[in-house]
């Protein structure tokens, strides 16, 4: 066990691990090579087992990273009165979604968050539009955010979300209306400077938390990529409740 232990360090430091490659003289890694080199034709398997140990404790300081940020930014996740909600105002879980209006993986989510908020009343969401996928999706955020200031963000959003077609601005037109939107008061508000403003805030903080992509979500100290199953989701607000009392 031991051996092999050492084994697995030697094989660090050939992967590129730098934190055990600098625990060592440059003899001592020569030496170390040399038995790696010999340990490797015996057995593959110890670079494999390294490749693994090596991903598992870069995935431990990424998540680390991202708590620090997470918790340096709070008041920008949780707290800015600014940002549209979904579910329950006063809920006593909130979970933050980064989510762009074209991205087929954040329709995914929009029907489990949809059921999940039908199921418990007390949770709030937070909606941070991220538009990432190209012009179509900035005037698909403009378009919402604009509705946001006619109290009609929930809905354009609910469209939007069940769209098959690309948010062109006459589909975006047509589900405004049908929404009971002021189609021309919201085209107006699109074009103002202090929405993209808000688009901007939500991509820089984004990047601050490491986000790749659409969906992301914050619960409690945790974020949480891609698109999560009911189940799943259902776990991470009971652990966060849990987590609070």
């Amino acid at each position: 066990m031991m051996r092999r232990a050492f084994l697995l360090a030697a094989a660090g430091i050939v992967t590129g691990g730098r934190a055990m490659a600098q625990a060592f003289t440059d003899a001592q890694r020569e030496e170390i090579v040399s038995i790696l080199r010999e340990a490797l034709r015996r057995d593959p398997s110890i670079l494999r087992d390294a490749i693994g140990a090596m991903q598992a404790s870069e995935e431990r300081e990424r998540e680390g990273a991202q708590r620090t940020a997470i918790a340096a930014s709070r008041d920008a996740l949780f707290n800015d009165a600014a940002d549209p909600v979904r579910g329950n105002p006063r809920g006593d879980v909130t979970i933050v979604e980064f989510f762009d209006v074209r991205c087929p993986y954040c329709k995914r989510l929009h029907a489990e968050m949809a059921d999940l908020l039908r199921r418990d009343r007390n949770i709030r969401v937070v909606m941070k539009d991220i538009p990432i996928l190209g012009p179509q999706s900035v005037v698909a955020s403009r378009a919402l955010l604009a509705a946001q200031r006619q109290g009609k963000y929930v809905e354009l959003h609910d469209a939007l979300m069940r769209l098959r077609g690309e948010p062109t601005e006459a589909v975006i037109r047509s589900e405004a209306q049908r929404a009971g939107i002021d189609v021309a008061r919201l085209f107006r508000d699109m074009g103002d400077a202090a929405i993209q403003q808000r688009l901007d805030a939500n991509l820089r903080l984004a990047r601050s938390l490491q986000i790749e992509g659409t969906p992301a979500l914050v619960i409690g100290d945790n974020l949480i990529p891609g698109a999560v199953p009911m189940a799943q989701l259902e776990t991470l607000v009971a652990g966060e409740r849990q987590r609070r009392r």
